[in-house]
């Protein structure tokens, strides 16, 4: 006889573990208390997940879809959005997602040693999108065409990884100065708009 499902099994694991995460870390974390407090069999957890780092992944995926819904929505209205807004209205939403601030906040306590295995690409193809939306707001006449686009996508992209590493290099961080960090960027991107 099959076993029954599981209703919402994979959000009840992606629950579970963003609870553990945020309460002691990545690395403090295992695959039976995800299973434990998400009432389900450890089994379970590799059904939809072949180990603990894609569970972490799936978080991190979860978050990210409902950041850029969010946003989304918020830059609804304007079309196309001005880059200026655009950063500060993703800082908005990062700042309401408990996972990514925490990791922005303490990327070794939340994160752990999963962030010295990220090898894969993701990082250089968030880049790229940077760089051809920098490029798609200056053909539309937004930005100004005489920045060099690879250079400021190079300037934001090196900017978000350094907040991720800035409460390990500079002591711990608060939301507030994450806020005022994220606020200042949006305005000198301002001055690099067209009216």
């Amino acid at each position: 006889m099959p076993r029954p499902l599981i209703p919402e099994r994979r959000r009840r694991i992606l629950d579970a573990a963003e609870d553990l995460v945020l309460a002691d870390g990545f690395d403090r974390m295992s695959v039976q208390e995800i299973a434990d407090r998400a009432g389900i069999a450890k089994g379970s957890v590799y059904r939809e997940f072949d180990s603990k780092t894609a569970v972490l992944e799936g978080l991190l995926d979860r978050s990210m879809a409902r950041m850029t819904e969010a946003a989304a929505v918020r830059l609804a209205d304007e079309d196309p959005p001005r880059l200026s807004r655009a950063y500060a209205v993703g800082a908005e939403v990062l700042l309401e997602d408990p996972l990514m601030t925490a990791a922005f906040l303490d990327d070794r306590g939340v994160l752990g040693s999963y962030v010295d295995t990220v090898t894969d690409d993701r990082y250089r193809r968030r880049h790229r999108d940077v760089v051809n939306w920098i490029r798609t707001l200056q053909q539309q006449g937004s930005l100004a065409g005489s920045v060099d686009a690879e250079g400021l996508g190079l300037a934001l992209s090196s900017t978000t990884l350094g907040l991720l590493d800035a409460a390990r290099r500079l002591g711990p961080l608060d939301r507030d100065q994450l806020r005022a960090a994220i606020a200042a960027m949006a305005e000198l991107l301002a001055g690099l708009e067209r009216a």
